[in-house]
């Protein structure tokens, strides 16, 4: 069971880190600093983007419209977060305490 609490913790560090990644390129790309005509950074946001979505949609189908702010990737961020502390309170249960 051990095997699957470190591969359960992997899964949500990984997920955590693309999204950090995602965040900063659309920071980076609504400041121009990045440009979207560029092949190497279009496919990097197009892979990003469509490895998220699948998160980010039903949660985008909750929420209230917002305008131009973008509230799923931070409810994300908090059910990761709640994720990773339930994990962590229960990990005896993992361990076979």
């Amino acid at each position: 069971m051990t095997t699957l609490y470190q591969a359960l913790m992997l899964i949500l560090n990984v997920v955590w880190w693309i999204m950090i990644a995602h965040i900063i390129m659309s920071w980076l790309i609504n400041f121009q600093v990045l440009n979207l005509r560029q092949p190497l950074v279009a496919q990097l946001w197009d892979g990003l983007s469509r490895l998220l979505e699948p998160l980010y949609r039903p949660i985008r189908s909750i929420l209230p419209d917002t305008g131009g702010l973008d509230l799923a990737p931070l409810v994300v961020f908090i059910g990761i977060i709640v994720l990773q502390r339930a994990l962590a309170n229960n990990a005896g249960f993992f361990f076979g305490y």
